[in-house]
């Protein structure tokens, strides 16, 4: 009896994590919505090898916006269990469109607090950082850096 009464809990809390970690995710997906709404007046611009010429800047600066995301605990077995079987892995894709659209964001933000007028030649960095499971290393976290030149 007192085994299955644990089982019991750990399910319980098992449930209990999975609605809590989807109910966190769709809250920041809602509030990165609402934070690209408040930073579109800033146009975020990648010109690669060929530079534009831009008249009258008078300053400029290195923007980065940074993010660290974890993945819970359901989203990795998840994402083991397609592995087995092959397939686009959903759940690692939710986690890296969110760490981008935070770190852009992040970026933006500073670059509005330094009242930049554009951001360019905006990059993307991303790096695992790994976790233990099964003797192998997998993705734990995913850090997604963002960045570029303001100009006033």
């Amino acid at each position: 009896m007192e085994n299955i009464l644990q089982v019991l809990f750990v399910l319980f809390l098992m449930i209990i994590g999975y609605l809590f970690g989807s109910y966190r995710e769709k809250r920041h997906f809602k509030s990165l919505q609402q934070r690209e709404k408040n930073t579109l007046h800033l146009s975020v611009a990648n010109f690669g090898n060929q530079q534009a010429l831009i008249a009258e800047v008078t300053e400029t600066k290195l923007i980065v916006g940074s993010v660290v995301i974890s993945i819970d605990y359901f989203k990795k077995i998840s994402a083991i269990l397609r592995n087995l079987v092959g397939g686009k892995v959903i759940v690692y894709e939710s986690l890296l469109d969110r760490s981008r659209r935070e770190a852009v964001l992040r970026m933006k933000e500073q670059a509005i607090e330094w009242q930049a007028k554009q951001v360019l030649n905006v990059r993307l960095e991303t790096v695992a950082i790994g976790g233990r499971f099964g003797g192998r290393t997998d993705p734990g976290s995913i850090e997604v850096i963002a960045y570029g030149t303001g100009v006033k």
